[in-house]
Parts: structure tokens; C-alpha cells; sequence
């Protein structure tokens, strides 16, 4: 299994930036990618970013977040970050970090860290 727990969260106005953390945790060597999920009330989840956990390329953003924000990770390997940049009250979510085995196969949660975005 592998944990991962998120921090960063929290309440900005419009125009600011965040940037949220996640460490994981466990059998890391299982890892594939690890993502970026959004859920804001009433709406299904979306994925926002992903990475490639082993050569840290980024791989994917959601239009919505493409060009305000930047998904890395560390070279140690324990750690995604996902930056976000102009903030909009429509960024407004519980933010989900996730490790796949691939990108079909999101076998892990983290317990979400709630952004909202103030106009």
C-alpha cells in the first residue's frame, strides 16, 4: 500500500497562489504516476494534473488549470507538488492526491485538503 497525505489547502482570494504538498509514503516503489484530483460540491471528480513518478515529466493538466499551474515532484521521490497560480473562485474544490499504477489505475488516496478561492 501506499499513504499519501496532503497540506496546503486553504482560503485565498482570487489572483493568489497556493501550492499543495504530498508525501507518500509505503510501497513507493509501485508508483507509476501520481495526479492532481479536484472535487468541487455538487460536480464529479476531475483530474487536474498528472506526473510521471519515476522521470518526473508532466504529462497532462486540464484545460481549466493549464498555464496557472505546475505539477513536480522532488528527487527523492516522496513528494508531488501541485503549484497553482491566478486563482479563481471556480478553483474552489476539495483537492485529491493520488498514485496510479498507471493512469487508468488510481490505487491510492490521500484525504483531501480543501482550496477555496474568494472573489
Amino acid at each position: 500500500q501506499v499513504q499519501l497525505v496532503e497540506s496546503g489547502g486553504g482560503l485565498v482570494q482570487a489572483g493568489g497562489s497556493l501550492r499543495l504538498s504530498c508525501v507518500a509514503s509505503g510501497r513507493t516503489f509501485s508508483i507509476y504516476t501520481m495526479g492532481w484530483f479536484r472535487q468541487a460540491p455538487g460536480k464529479e471528480r476531475e483530474l487536474v494534473a498528472r506526473i510521471n513518478w519515476w522521470t518526473g515529466a508532466s504529462t497532462y493538466y486540464a484545460d481549466s488549470v493549464k498555464g496557472r499551474s505546475t505539477i513536480s515532484r522532488d528527487n527523492a521521490k516522496t513528494t508531488v507538488f501541485l503549484q497553482m497560480t491566478s486563482l479563481k473562485p471556480e478553483d474552489t474544490a476539495v483537492y485529491y492526491c493520488a498514485a496510479g499504477q498507471s493512469i487508468s489505475n488510481w490505487s491510492n488516496w490521500g484525504q483531501g485538503t480543501q482550496v477555496t478561492v474568494s472573489s
